[in-house]
């Protein structure tokens, strides 16, 4: 039944753009990094759900490096891209002109996991301590920077391990304290291990996360300086199609899910499963057109959660979790804003870690909330 109604929701955005556009849809590529995932479904529904149609795009979806994604921008060879903020200040000071146009994470994604038997409540008890993290680069290590200046430390405090994207495995053998992690995905996983008995001595995890210690800003949609003042038009339409996408998502995951099953090959997608999902999206769209607040519509979201957790094994909910622990990163009440003082934040940590070489040059030249709606322009 959702297959149909979401047939003919795309059927009537088409009908609605021919009627009123001048234009065929024109192709257009977006680039977001990693690989096909979950966390990427207000793309997938933005394509599924007519979206980025109605906005006037055929769009097509490439993964890629960030520093791929970023130099692809800054040359013209390709108009949109996702990357994060701190990518944004390193590439400007490098010469690469690249605006950021919407902010898709409204909360930083990193933090540090670690056992519950230990007490991190004063975090200048990681002094000391053995911690993993993938590498030192990107978001990973600009995290764990704050989370140390936050206690008053340094690395220097601690050691440090380079464990690649392994974090559950290593910390589940015991020779890390703690591990740098998306708080989304890995705590869930060590979460599970620990659940099945396989995380050595650890029967649960507790995180800290950066957004609780430092706004930093994070994830979202960039353009060149060249597309931005030659063609804002089709900025604005961009950002209002993943706009309406990434709002879709918040309130209807089960729709979502469904959506990504056409782009994600490694989804569960049990046919018991599907059926439930079927059927909690339709409720969620009666639910939706009562027109509840963001109060209602989180608690929805977690009332998903509780009544599939009673009808499902973890190892089955384990990427619909992970789809509704990330919309806990995006949901806000103006998304797609960006504050100033969180470009700030990560300048200054850049800053500290010494990565700035050069004059990154005005913060404010570096986003715009122009495109955002209900944004002071």
């Amino acid at each position: 039944m959702l297959i149909l109604v979401r047939l003919i929701i795309v059927a009537a955005m088409w009908l609605g753009l021919a009627a009123t556009a001048q234009d065929e849809p024109v192709d257009e590529r977006i680039l977001l990094t990693f690989i096909p995932n979950v966390q990427f479904a207000p793309f997938y529904v933005g394509i599924e759900d007519g979206y980025f149609a109605d906005a006037g795009f055929n769009v097509s979806l490439a993964y890629l490096q960030e520093p791929e994604v970023l130099d692809l921008i800054a040359v013209g060879q390709a108009n949109f891209g996702i990357v994060s903020g701190e990518q944004v200040i390193l590439a400007r000071s490098r010469g690469r002109d690249v605006v950021y146009v919407f902010e898709w994470f409204q909360k930083y994604p990193v933090g540090l996991v670690f056992s519950s038997a230990l007490d991190l409540s004063d975090l200048a008890n990681l002094k000391g301590m053995t911690i993993g993290i993938p590498g030192r680069f990107g978001a990973s290590y600009s995290g764990l920077t704050t989370i140390l200046g936050s206690a008053g430390l340094t690395e220097a405090d601690i050691d440090l391990r380079e464990i690649g994207f392994n974090a559950p495995e290593v910390f589940c053998l015991g020779v890390i304290d703690a591990a740098v992690v998306y708080v989304n995905n890995e705590p869930l996983q060590i979460k599970n291990l620990a659940a099945d008995g396989d995380c050595g001595a650890v029967s649960d995890v507790d995180v800290i996360t950066v957004a609780s210690q430092v706004d930093l800003v994070s994830n979202g949609l960039i353009v060149s300086r060249a597309l931005l003042e030659e063609d804002p038009d089709t900025v604005a339409r961009m950002v209002a199609g993943l706009a309406s996408a990434l709002r879709s998502v918040i309130d209807n995951p089960a729709s979502a899910y469904l959506a990504s099953l056409a782009h994600v090959d490694s989804l569960p997608a049990d046919e018991a499963l599907l059926n439930a999902l079927e059927s909690a999206a339709e409720e969620q769209l009666e639910f939706l057109a009562s027109a509840p607040d963001r109060g209602d519509i989180a608690r929805s979201r977690r009332q998903l959660a509780a009544d599939l957790s009673e009808r499902f094994e973890r190892g089955a909910l384990t990427q619909l979790n992970v789809l509704l622990n990330t919309i806990e990163l995006w949901d806000a009440e103006n998304i797609g804003y960006s504050d100033l003082s969180s470009w700030e934040a990560m300048r200054d940590t850049l800053d500290s870690m010494g990565f700035l070489e050069d004059d990154a040059g005005s913060l404010q030249d570096m986003f715009t909330n122009r495109f955002v709606t209900g944004a002071d322009r």
